[in-house]
């Protein structure tokens, strides 16, 4: 009990300094309505795969813009406060929810505003809603905790980079590969490919819970 209480009194933490910040919020509310009218200015009505890798690729780097920031923008002093008063697993699983909820809220602004600009080539809509959902969360677990290893690493966000790249990939191919399926109402998503992405998720949470208290010890 006294985990879950630690756990929610370190999301209210990062709520509440997300709202004071708010223009962290609104710059990254911003930038998706820029990009998704740039697109609608030069394109318009896209094709569905076309449609679908630029919905994946702004997906990107809203996380990046999102969450990567989660880490590298608390200060030394601040991370020495924290480690004197709690759990390092308790604080990695609040990191971890706060991204969470935060990038899922980014990727349903991110299908509303792409279906109001680009049009609605879906034919499973809640299904694509569903998948969106989950690899926003998926993503946001990935960037989260490669946020931490930059933040002890001198704040080398280049390290974000080079540690992202083989572990992003596969999840966004994945990603594609199942989204391509909502476009038509002949094909289906495999159980096996989203049990994988599932497994996926799980494994960050796990890798994140079992390796950040060592990261906290630095």
């Amino acid at each position: 009990m006294k985990s879950i209480s630690q756990i929610v009194t370190l999301f209210k933490k990062e709520l509440l300094l997300e709202v004071r910040q708010q223009y962290s919020f609104y710059g990254i509310l911003l930038y998706i309505i820029a990009t998704i009218f740039v697109l609608y200015m030069t394109i318009q009505d896209p094709e569905a795969k076309v449609w679908n890798g630029l919905f994946w690729v702004i997906q990107l780097f809203i996380c990046i813009n999102a969450v990567a920031k989660s880490f590298l923008q608390e200060s030394r002093g601040r991370m020495l406060y924290f480690y004197a008063l709690v759990n390092p697993r308790d604080f990695i699983l609040a990191k971890l929810l706060f991204n969470s909820v935060l990038m899922l809220l980014m990727s349903f602004l991110s299908i509303v505003l792409f279906t109001l600009f680009l049009g609605n080539p879906l034919q499973k809509t809640l299904q694509f809603i569903g998948l969106v959902l989950l690899g926003g969360w998926g993503l946001s677990l990935v960037f989260t905790f490669l946020s931490a290893i930059a933040a002890k690493a001198q704040q080398n966000a280049a390290i974000m980079a080079i540690l992202g790249f083989p572990l992003i990939i596969p999840q966004i191919m994945l990603l594609m590969k199942m989204a391509n399926t909502v476009f038509s109402n002949t094909t289906y998503i495999p159980f096996s490919t989203l049990l994988l992405l599932v497994t996926l998720d799980v494994l960050v949470v796990l890798l994140s819970v079992i390796l950040f208290p060592f990261l906290w010890k630095d």
